[in-house]
């Protein structure tokens, strides 16, 4: 379970990783700024759950082949013909790209945040268990999107942490009455499903008409000022 573990844990490296970088450049960032989101994106959620679970200092500082395999993927994105290739008119398949990059990343860091939650504790709560998935799974998101001036995922885009909470809860209850290994592979295939079943058919959380009505009514009022003015 170890050796599935530590794969998983590489595809997920990449996965966020590539979404970061992506993000970056998009954001008009440096090489520098690119490597920081990527690493970021990627070991960002575990360095939480770490400091939660009281795991001093974080994995990712004893192990720092994560950060370096973010760093190369991160580096491999930046690269010019790399660039042109995502911004030669093919906007589509980058936003799909960093879709499945971040699901399949959202997928295997929840899991493995419930994983690595029981093992530090043999009998967790099912509440710990989910809240230390969803944490590793968001936290290097949120970290991206904040660092990046962007609203972060989970507050507005399709049910980002939704997908999570469910495929932590599949985890772990499945933990409990099959075994490990079909609760993380059951658990991981959950989270990415929802992520792109939301984004595929256009599910999202009920949003308040309020703040939707209000901006409307700024917008109309500054509109009004600039044409008056003009006039």
């Amino acid at each position: 379970m170890d050796s599935v573990l530590s794969v998983l844990e590489i595809i997920g490296v990449v996965a966020f990783a590539l979404s970061g970088a992506m993000i970056a450049i998009k954001s008009e960032m440096d090489i520098f700024g690119v490597c920081v989101l990527g690493v970021t994106t990627a070991v960002g959620g575990g360095i939480i759950r770490d400091l939660l679970l009281g795991i001093a200092p974080p994995s990712m500082l004893l192990n720092p082949l994560p950060a370096l395999i973010a760093v190369c993927v991160s580096v491999f994105v930046f690269l010019p013909f790399v660039q042109r290739f995502f911004h030669s008119g093919k906007h589509k398949l980058y936003d799909r790209l960093v879709l499945i990059a971040d699901s399949i990343g959202l997928g295997v860091f929840t899991v493995m945040g419930v994983n690595i939650c029981y093992s530090s504790y043999e009998t967790p709560t099912l509440f710990m268990s989910v809240f230390l998935g969803v944490i590793t799974g968001v936290g290097g998101g949120v970290l991206r999107d904040v660092m990046s001036k962007n609203k972060p995922y989970i507050f507005v885009k399709h049910f980002y942490a939704c997908a999570s909470i469910a495929g932590a809860l599949a985890c772990a209850i499945l933990r409990t009455y099959v075994n490990e290994l079909i609760a993380t592979v059951a658990g991981m295939l959950l989270v990415v499903s929802l992520r792109l079943l939301a984004a595929t058919l256009h599910w999202k959380l009920p949003k308040s008409k309020y703040s939707s009505e209000e901006k409307q009514s700024k917008e109309q009022e500054t509109s009004n000022k600039t044409h008056s003015t003009v006039a």
